[in-house]
């Protein structure tokens, strides 16, 4: 294996299980302004895997990027449903008209 997909692949998991851990300690008060954080970060990885998947030479390392860019839209799109969801409860029967 190529020693800097090993190392993406280590990046990952390890990115993986630290979100995993931070998000379940969270009380779920907190989840829709964390929401909002967590797109713009996601925003920044849809940067950066749009920069990555057309700059990449290995068929590896573009489907990464292809999945880094798919996942990233999932969790934007996601969150700004949840967060629409959030707030749409907090409108009156007046304000939806």
């Amino acid at each position: 294996m190529n020693g800097t997909l090993l190392l993406s692949i280590y990046v990952l998991v390890l990115a993986s299980f630290l979100g995993y851990e931070l998000l379940t300690k969270v009380p779920p008060m907190l989840h829709t302004p964390l929401m909002s954080g967590a797109n713009a970060m996601s925003g920044v990885t849809i940067v950066g895997a749009l920069g990555l998947a057309g700059v990449t030479s290995g068929a590896v390392a573009t489907v990464m990027a292809t999945l880094a860019l798919i996942l990233a839209t999932i969790n934007v799109v996601g969150g700004f449903l949840v967060t629409d969801r959030m707030l749409s409860q907090f409108s009156t029967a007046k304000d939806r008209r």
